[in-house]
């Protein structure tokens, strides 16, 4: 796990992801984060979790300008299911997770984000579910985990615009739990975990497992249809052009096509 660290201060972990400044995801980094949790379940000394990373950013992403270059063919395709056989196993760890969410948690990012129990930010963090921008189907289980926290109305909202919420209108709307300076941001992540780990563990871990009850299947089956969409999506000319105007930094102009 050469790309995510692990450390640990009593009893809390802290998993850092090392592809920084933006922390761009893919199989292998979200199997290396799964890896960890699975790990840190079966320490009986860790009760709580810190998902943070080094860099400007939490997370700004997939990097989709890899994908737009195979089309539909069934190596992506593949590959697609697979990052999402990925994020299964990190939900369905046990123990609780704080996400330290400092600059852009974007696309992939908030999918992250969204997956832990609890959120951390700064004024200056930035959340968005931006995939309908690039032409592309959401995706990571956020169309079943946006709207449990935030509304279905909101969601759509933030699913139709792709719209950057900075971290008051987080806080307000849920997606963060906490805000904080930008520079306590982790510290903050890690006292909530060290408040947690005073509880009890085991009632904790079954309590999150009551609270998160049918959540895991719920989870696999919005991935499989974001899957099944995206595949339909990704040939399209409007894909392309989302993930061109992306990288060039402008607005794109799609043809419905």
């Amino acid at each position: 796990m050469s790309e995510v660290t692990i450390t640990c201060d009593g009893h809390v972990a802290t998993v850092e992801l090392q592809r920084g400044p933006n922390n761009f995801v893919d199989i292998s980094l979200i199997g290396d984060i799964a890896d960890a949790y699975e790990e840190l379940d079966a320490d009986p000394e860790i009760r709580a979790i810190v998902l943070g990373s080094a860099g400007k950013h939490f997370c700004a992403g997939a990097n989709l300008a890899e994908r737009v270059k195979d089309d539909g063919d069934t190596i992506t395709q593949e590959a697609t299911r697979h990052l999402y056989k990925e994020a299964h196993r990190l939900m369905s760890t046990r123990k609780p997770v704080v996400a330290a969410v400092q600059g852009a948690a974007v696309g992939a990012g908030i999918g992250l984000a969204l997956s832990a129990d609890f959120r951390v930010g700064s004024p200056e963090t930035r959340l968005s579910a931006n995939f309908c921008r690039q032409g592309y189907h959401p995706g990571f289980g956020t169309t079943y985990t946006l709207p449990r926290i935030v509304g279905h109305q909101k969601a759509a909202w933030l699913f139709y615009t792709g719209e950057r919420v900075p971290g008051e209108a987080a806080l307000e709307m849920g997606l963060l739990d906490w805000l904080v300076p930008a520079e306590e941001v982790r510290a903050k992540a890690q006292a909530v975990a060290a408040e947690i780990a005073v509880s009890a563990p085991l009632a904790v871990e079954f309590t999150r497992k009551t609270l998160r009850g049918g959540m895991v299947e719920a989870f696999r089956q919005a991935t499989y249809t974001e899957a099944f969409e995206q595949n339909l999506l990704r040939p399209t000319e409007d894909f392309r052009e989302g993930v061109e105007a992306m990288n060039e930094r402008r607005v794109p102009v799609f043809k419905g096509r």
